[in-house]
């Protein structure tokens, strides 16, 4: 499981929903990857202090500035582009695991106290954020 996370001042997806200042989480899953995986990257994203303090130092999280998660799935983040131009998405997670995996993520995000919007997984979305910062993190579970 891979997502990038980028802090922003807004963002909102299309279909889906929109928040204020927070993350937006691009989330892919791959096939090995399962409900383990999936609540240890919740959990990094909700206490990744990536938010300044009054020092302008990195020191809070989510869970710290009541910021809200946009998550929007993006199998593309698996993609294998070790042999040629044309990314291999064979070790992406299919859609029948992948969407309980990314409903997983978005739940237990929830349950640590994060407000959380989505995109709709499947749906050719439309994603627009101002980036803060900008701040880029990627993880991986």
């Amino acid at each position: 499981m891979r997502a990038v996370v980028q802090r922003v001042a807004r963002a909102a997806v299309t279909p889906g929903g929109a928040i204020g200042s927070g993350v937006v989480v691009l989330l892919g899953v791959a096939a090995r990857d399962d409900d383990g995986k999936t609540a240890r990257l919740a959990e990094k994203v909700a206490r990744l202090r990536v938010f300044p303090n009054e020092n302008g130092k990195f020191d809070r999280s989510l869970l710290d500035t009541r910021g809200a998660a946009l998550v929007v799935s993006q199998f593309t983040l698996i993609a294998d582009t070790g042999k040629g131009n044309r990314p291999s998405f064979s070790h992406a997670a299919p859609p029948e695991l992948a969407e309980p995996l990314c409903r997983r993520f978005c739940e237990t995000l929830s349950g640590l106290g994060v407000p959380v919007e989505t995109g709709v997984f499947g749906a050719q979305m439309q994603l627009e954020l101002v980036n803060d910062g900008p701040v880029t993190i990627v993880l991986e579970a």
